[in-house]
């Protein structure tokens, strides 16, 4: 049985307004990421239980662009850090301004 009934009105409208992306494309990267606790695999799977990554299945069944969406995800991390660099420093230069006035 299919988690999403795509036959009926309801399972069509969902699959329609689901998104999938690979990375973290462009509208999404500026925006603060959160943990979502209820998500983590480590508090809802019991001990013991198997798993599988969505990376690693794909790799098996033959999909063979991972090592470019690595390359671009070192390079995201890298502009974020550059992001939060320099946003802590203007923090800290507004800080100072603040006290000083």
């Amino acid at each position: 049985k299919q988690w999403y009934q795509r036959r009926v009105r309801g399972g069509m409208e969902a699959l329609n307004r689901l998104k999938v992306f690979e990375g973290i494309p462009p509208p999404y990267d500026k925006q603060k990421r959160m943990v979502v606790p209820s998500a983590i695999r480590v508090l809802r799977l019991k001990p013991g239980r198997k798993y599988a990554s969505v990376g690693r299945i794909s790799r098996e069944v033959g999909w063979k662009y991972g090592d470019v969406v690595e390359k671009l995800e070192t390079k995201r991390k890298e502009k974020s850090a550059a992001y939060i660099q320099a946003k802590n420093k203007m923090s800290a230069l507004r800080a100072k301004a603040a006290a000083s006035s």
